[in-house]
């Protein structure tokens, strides 16, 4: 997903809510607010007299979605980097859309639990408008919930669901994917406090490329000592912190194509030990258990896979795979429906020779059949004609003599 697209939809979902009718269309006083806002959050710098010109009091009214289009590309979307608070500028846009549409009486989660639902939906959601989530998507999201928070996928209660789905329509509308997981359907036996904590691991994945995380001891690099770190790896590289709260970041550790990752031997009275090699330096990292030794070797070594691919990070491939699967199969069975059409246009256009042959040769018969009418008439007149006009013999000569 590009830049553009990743901010393109939360602003949709601002501007959709800001139209209160469902008119398609918002006032200009209110798109000036939003405006300003995107650029606030986005940190792009501020073209007053742009903003004032563009939505300025006149006689035409509200704008619709095109109708603002073009502001949008050309003073906010086209100037965005990569330099501002993701989280922040989806906070901005949740606010708007969550204000009108969230039902939080009717969901057994928290409005911050609410949101990164809303977050996830926006990076699972099609690339078009209005947006919704296909089934598969759906079965992804709720296996991976269901794998954070520990319990067993049950794929008798998916299968029923997505019937009752289908019946209506095989896609969900963001408010109606909070309304599901908030429903606790597919959490059944957890408490409210499991499910918060899968959401966030979720979120934590899909949203901030958080691969991994966890406490681990890091040996220093001048006075040798091993101290307690919580880590988060990442796509391209590793950070480690004081404590998990994030407050206190202590280093990074850059990875890239030429890194590797690699078990060492137990020594020092440290056990579960590997060595990450950067190319600035070498980290020696001790975890708790043989699992997650192996877990975070794995885990680090398929992002210096995937660095060396040039391909993103797993979560981001696997969504890639399951779209380029779904046009593909879309084409396919656009690609069947035409040659079905075209087999029955071209059946129904034999049928239609074949009637009118039938017709054609039904009025030939019929034309046959009136001239061979027309005909023995002719004849059988043709014949009393000359039967009628032949002499007759003299009754004398018709009596025989004895």
């Amino acid at each position: 997903m590009t830049l553009r697209d990743e901010l393109l939809k939360p602003i949709w979902h601002a501007f959709t809510a800001l139209d209160v009718d469902k008119s398609g269309k918002v006032s200009k006083s209110q798109l000036k607010v939003l405006s300003h806002n995107l650029c606030t959050v986005l940190k792009i710098p501020h073209d007053p007299v742009a903003l004032e010109e563009h939505f300025k009091d006149d006689d035409e009214g509200p704008v619709s979605n095109q109708g603002y289009m073009p502001y949008l590309n050309k003073f906010i979307l086209d100037k965005a980097t990569d330099n501002f608070d993701r989280q922040d500028f989806h906070k901005m846009c949740w606010t708007l859309s969550s204000r009108k549409n969230l039902e939080q009486n009717h969901i057994f989660i928290s409005n911050d639990d609410a949101f990164k639902i809303w977050c996830i939906f926006n990076f699972l959601s099609e690339d078009r408008y209005p947006l919704i989530i296909v089934t598969e998507e759906i079965e992804y999201l709720l296996r991976k919930l269901t794998d954070a928070m520990g319990g067993s996928w049950v794929e008798e209660r998916f299968e029923d669901y997505k019937l009752k789905l289908n019946s209506k329509r095989q896609c969900l509308l963001v408010w109606e994917l909070i309304s599901l997981v908030g429903s606790g359907h597919f959490s059944k036996g957890m408490d409210h406090q499991t499910l918060s904590m899968g959401i966030n691991e979720v979120y934590q994945e899909l949203i901030l490329d958080v691969l991994k995380q966890g406490y681990m001891m890091k040996k220093g690099h001048k006075r040798k000592n091993w101290t307690e770190r919580w880590f988060v790896l990442k796509p391209g590289y590793i950070s480690y912190y004081t404590s998990e709260d994030l407050a206190e970041k202590k280093g990074d550790i850059l990875l890239d194509g030429s890194c590797s990752v690699e078990p060492l031997q137990d020594k020092d009275g440290k056990k579960c030990l590997f060595l990450i090699k950067s190319s600035q330096k070498s980290f020696e990292i001790s975890a708790s258990e043989r699992k997650k030794k192996q877990e975070w070797i794995q885990a680090i070594q398929t992002c210096v896979n995937l660095l060396r691919q040039g391909r993103p990070a797993p979560h981001h491939y696997s969504r890639q795979k399951r779209r380029e699967l779904r046009l593909k199969q879309q084409a396919e069975q656009e690609e069947l429906e035409l040659r079905m059409s075209e087999l029955q246009t071209a059946n129904e256009a034999k049928q239609l020779e074949l009637e009118n042959m039938r017709k054609v040769g039904e009025k030939h018969t019929s034309s046959l059949m009136a001239a061979w009418r027309q005909h023995s008439h002719h004849r059988a007149i043709a014949i009393i004609k000359l039967t009628s006009s032949r002499p007759r013999m003299p009754g004398a000569l018709l009596t025989v003599l004895p």
